[in-house]
């Protein structure tokens, strides 16, 4: 087997982002590459060992470096990585219930789960409209098991001589 491609051009960027990187798993992707061009020598699975990642994992995060550059390796990520629409679609949808909800009237998760699904074109968890509700500030409102103005006393007392 014949000696490895370089992986990189410019090693001072590497060395940059390692030191400016806070993840773990961005830091050992960083490493293996770093280890690839100032040891020539290691092979992958020897890389691995090092920075507890598989000899696979490493042959696959050098090709990627080599494809695509240090965008590759650094994850830039973040928040919600399986979104059926960007926030700004979630708002338009809320629009309508939450014009209704200024109005007092009650907003019905059946109806809102039906205009997402008919947005998206398929069936969705409840649990997704109810993640979606309080992503916006909807908040759940239920009636009081009593009322607020309601005495006990009296109550108790009308019990005594209701003739029920």
């Amino acid at each position: 087997m014949g000696k490895r491609k370089p992986v990189t051009t410019d090693i001072d960027e590497v060395k940059k982002a390692m030191d400016k990187t806070k993840s773990k798993k961005e830091f050992q992707k960083l490493q293996s590459v770093y280890l690839a061009d100032t040891q020539p020598d290691l092979k992958a699975g020897a890389i691995g060992n090092i920075v507890r990642l598989s000899a696979y994992s490493v042959k696959m995060i050098h090709s990627n470096f080599r494809k695509y550059g240090i965008n590759s390796v650094v994850d830039k990520r973040g928040g919600r990585y399986r979104e059926n629409m960007t926030y700004e679609e979630e708002v338009e949808i809320l629009k309508p219930f939450e014009e209704k909800s200024k109005t007092g009237a009650l907003v019905i998760v059946g109806k809102i789960k039906k205009a997402y699904e008919a947005k998206i074109g398929r069936e969705v968890a409840e649990s997704t409209i109810y993640r979606l509700l309080d992503r916006h500030g909807f908040r759940k409102i239920v009636p009081y098991k009593r009322h607020r103005k309601a005495n006990k006393a009296e109550q108790e007392a009308f019990k005594k001589t209701s003739s029920v």
